[in-house]
């Protein structure tokens, strides 16, 4: 699930389309990868970003390297982004509703992008992958007391 109730409506409308892309491509790799969650904090913004997870182990240099390859290969295919609306009730089982406002209305958009991620969002993105630019890895931080990996990054 995206992280938007870490951000208003407001906040969301002056994102940064490409980074806020990179976001959704980002957690789908992350749980791929790593079987984790979506992030639990994500702070996208046009100079850098960041996004943290709950992993059951620090990845490795090797791992953090092929984070960025895919996340620069899913960029490369030039995915559609694509939306639609659905109600509460016609959601597809895999697509949690734990994270969207109480206040949510009953109609939700879900962004799709390509065959690769799916999952509830407000905020605005790309027409397509290829628009995103590339995906920089800027570093990570790991918390061994919390299990928690925190990646940065900018898109150039």
């Amino acid at each position: 699930m995206s992280s938007q109730t870490d951000f208003t409506l407001e906040e969301r409308e002056v994102s940064f389309p490409p980074a806020h892309t990179a976001e959704h491509l980002l957690n789908q790799t992350m749980k791929r990868m790593f079987g984790c969650e979506r992030s639990f904090n994500a702070h996208v913004e046009r100079k850098k970003s960041k996004m943290s997870f709950h992993v059951d182990h620090k990845p490795s240099r090797q791992e953090e390297k092929e984070i960025e390859r895919r996340m620069n290969e899913l960029i490369a295919e030039d995915l559609p982004v694509t939306f639609e609306f659905v109600s509460r009730d016609e959601l597809p089982d895999d697509i949690s509703t734990e994270r969207l406002p109480d206040d949510a209305e009953d109609t939700i958009r879900l962004c799709r992008i390509g065959d690769y991620d799916v999952c509830p969002c407000i905020g605005k993105h790309v027409r397509s992958t290829g628009q995103i630019g590339r995906f920089e890895m800027l570093g990570t931080n790991w918390d061994e007391m919390e299990r928690t990996f925190r990646v940065r990054f900018k898109i150039v």
